[in-house]
């Protein structure tokens, strides 16, 4: 049996949109007008390659499995619980996704499996972890967990880029100023200048002499920014490249700082959610690794799954990664010994987000005077170009 999406006209002659199982689209219409509606559309869901790339925001992902967690634990059945959530669904793709998930529910298969097949809405992650669940009877909490999990994510990413906007916003608005003034306004002052035969100080000339380059070669400066742009992003999906630039960025004073504290917190917050879910620690460190970044992390969260299955211990394997955190390796050890890793996981994510936070803060601190510096001094710049020829002509008219 099939899953038909369809739009029809209710008897209060509204339009509705839902799925509904049947062998043929056929089928699927008379269903539809048993339920007292006219079908104005049935289209058969299909796993297109479209819709298996369909990708789903933290936000959407998070709402999703917390509505399956609150369905389920309500009483309501599996099948149930996806035709309604299909049924709500905002957008057309999601809808798609979610009537084939129930589809293949429908057929057999394991909400995990089913979860599988769609990777960019459900990364490994969650297929793993609800899979788990499964096999210990304790879907409803593994799915608030991921549910919590993706709602954090979403906050964390959030909160950088929010923490950018800032920065982001004066330097744009400060070029554009000092473009303006630059390309149009000092050329005009300064003309006057020249027509009443004075000899201009060198910082009026260096400014004449940049604004001229501004205005001649301005546009294609412009363009073979975004050239370059362009060739920067190519270059960093190159393995080599991106590995050198990660490298460089781990060991930033300032920089590296946050990215060493976002790469954990984000470690941390994915194993103890998978090691609270039941997975095995060698699986749940895979798709940890699959989750992080920084190309060195990654590999060196894969040489710890090494180490793991080899029958070290999480924390000695850990200790070789300088980017971890020492707080962080302790609590590990400390979970190893008391048996509460997935506890103890948890709470090292909640002290690296912390600390996250607090290397932002001072980024940030940072940053921001530096860049209103900068601009202080380039508007100094201008104004001294401008106003010492306007002194020199004023004790020139003063000794007149």
């Amino acid at each position: 049996m099939g899953a038909f999406e369809y739009q029809a006209i209710d008897a209060a002659q509204k339009i509705k949109r839902g799925v509904v199982e049947a062998d043929t689209a056929r089928q699927a219409r008379g269903l539809i007008r048993e339920q007292g509606m006219v079908p104005l559309e049935v289209q058969a869901v299909e796993r297109t390659q479209s819709t298996r790339r369909h990708w789903a925001s933290a936000s959407e992902r998070a709402i999703i499995l917390r509505q399956l967690a609150t369905l389920l634990q309500a009483g309501m059945t599996l099948e149930e619980v996806l035709g309604v959530l299909t049924e709500q669904a905002d957008r057309n793709s999601t809808r798609r996704v979610l009537a084939a998930i129930r589809s293949q529910v429908l057929e057999g298969h394991s909400l995990s499996q089913a979860m599988s097949q769609f990777p960019s809405m459900f990364p490994k992650l969650y297929s793993a972890s609800v899979a788990a669940g499964e096999r210990t009877g304790q879907l409803g909490p593994v799915l608030e967990r991921l549910a919590e999990y993706a709602a954090k994510r979403q906050s964390m990413r959030r909160g950088i880029g929010l923490a950018l906007v800032y920065p982001a916003f004066l330097f744009v608005v400060a070029m554009g100023v000092v473009g303006a003034l630059i390309g149009v306004v000092v050329p005009r002052v300064i003309t006057v200048f020249e027509g009443a035969g004075q000899t201009l100080p060198w910082i009026t000339r260096s400014m004449l002499a940049l604004s001229e380059i501004v205005t001649r070669y301005g546009a294609v400066g412009a363009v073979g920014l975004v050239l370059m742009g362009v060739v920067g992003v190519l270059a960093y999906r190159q393995r080599a490249v991106r590995w050198r630039v990660d490298v460089l960025a781990l060991r930033l004073p300032l920089i590296g700082r946050v990215i060493s504290a976002h790469q954990t917190s984000l470690l941390m917050r994915t194993l103890s959610i998978m090691v609270s879910s039941a997975v095995p620690l060698v699986a749940s460190l895979k798709v940890s690794a699959s989750v992080l970044g920084n190309q060195v992390a990654k590999a060196d969260i894969e040489t710890v799954g090494r180490r793991v299955s080899e029958g070290a211990s999480l924390s000695k394997a850990l200790a070789q990664s300088p980017w971890v955190s020492s707080i962080a390796q302790r609590l590990v050890h400390a979970g190893e010994k008391s048996g509460e890793l997935g506890t103890m996981l948890e709470q090292a994510a909640d002290i690296e987000e912390r600390g996250l936070d607090a290397a932002q803060s001072v980024v940030l601190s940072v940053i921001q005077p530096i860049m209103i510096l900068l601009v202080g001094l380039v508007v100094m710049y201008i104004v001294l170009a401008i106003m010492l020829p306007i002194l020199n002509m004023s004790q020139l008219l003063g000794g007149v």
